[in-house]
């Protein structure tokens, strides 16, 4: 396999080759002989699945880009024929229609505006009479676009949208879960890993939301923690190693960790860590010794390893009995596809 720099290389130049009267590969555009085959040099092969090795998660993202792209442009032609249909609509453009019969109330008061600046942590010596008009421009284009999600919903109440689509498929993926801490029954049907750095703020956020899971799913999820710590965060292969410091004791001590960790991320310094330990109940002399030892550092790096084998690149990522997950995803996203997971099973 190339390296990634020399793959990149050879993408670049093949991007943006010109004819500067070097030999160059004459790349023949054909129908593939047999199925599965992605390109033929003489009797060598490269078959589809080579092809597409570590790069799942990319072309994913892409194919999500394309689709959101025709989702958008047809929710678009959606609202247009509807809005043609209706007898109120003529001597209107599109934009007038809205605001006259679609969004006519919608309105941003001075309280929305200081709830966004608020919600967004914006610090007041900024908040000037520019910035307020154009949060009042973000607010109302957002309390529009809620108005004709609104109304499309009510003007196709009846018949529902039928949508002929094929939407991407998400990558799966054999995702071992080896010694890693874990919580949750292995019976359960729905298995999570989650590679995750006690660093990043996503990650934090991401938390919160994986406990919600745990809670309104109990015994069918299991959830493992795989450690994933960015080589650009200081303190997070210490916060690592602490947090499987306190599991060798009690593995539920690892998850008593996870969350103090996760709720203040300020306190990932030694003695932040220590004193985090202290409050979950461990034996410090052992933890300590642990800590300073960097016993888990080992098994942290082969996270790490796994980690890039399977294609992540940033944190968190999760696999939902494989299916690749990427970012602080909502609720709503775990939600979606453990429900079709225990669907199928």
């Amino acid at each position: 396999m190339l390296k990634p720099m020399l793959a990149a290389i050879l993408g670049v130049a093949f991007l943006f080759s010109c004819d500067n009267g070097t030999s160059k590969p004459n790349y023949k555009f054909l129908k593939a002989p047999k199925e599965g085959v992605a390109a033929k040099v003489g009797e060598l092969k490269i078959t589809n699945e080579e092809l597409t090795k570590g790069i799942e998660s990319e072309l994913y993202e892409l194919e999500n880009k394309i689709f959101d792209t025709k989702m958008n442009k047809l929710k678009s032609l959606i609202i247009e024929k509807l809005m043609a249909q209706d007898p109120a609509k003529k001597g209107l453009t599109n934009e007038e229609y809205m605001d006259k019969h679609i969004a006519k109330g919608v309105k941003v008061s001075e309280s929305d505006i200081n709830s966004f600046v608020k919600e967004k942590n914006i610090p007041k010596e900024q908040v000037n009479a520019q910035i307020k008009e154009r949060i009042r421009g973000y607010l109302i284009a957002e309390k529009k676009k809620d108005a004709v999600e609104t109304w499309l919903a009510k003007k196709t109440k009846s018949t529902g949208i039928e949508v002929y689509l094929d939407k991407p498929r998400r990558p799966s993926f054999d995702v071992e879960v080896g010694k890693a801490p874990v919580a949750g029954p292995e019976s359960a049907p729905i298995t999570i890993v989650e590679f995750s750095d006690f660093q990043c703020p996503y990650c934090s956020k991401a938390a919160e939301t994986i406990n919600k899971v745990k809670k309104d799913y109990g015994s069918k999820v299991r959830v493992v923690f795989k450690q994933y710590p960015l080589p650009f965060h200081s303190q997070a292969k210490m916060a690592a190693n602490a947090a499987l410091c306190a599991w060798e004791q009690k593995p539920e001590n690892f998850w008593k960790m996870h969350d103090k960790l996760f709720a203040d991320q300020s306190k990932l310094g030694k003695e932040g860590l220590q004193a985090t330990a202290k409050s979950v109940g461990v034996d410090m002399e052992k933890f300590n010794t642990c800590l300073d030892g960097g016993k888990y550092m080992s098994m942290i790096e082969k996270d790490i390893q796994q980690g890039k084998d399977l294609g992540v690149k940033s944190t968190p990522t999760f696999f939902v009995n494989g299916k690749l997950l990427q970012g602080a995803q909502p609720y709503e996203t775990f939600k979606e596809l453990i429900d079709e997971e225990l669907a199928n099973k």
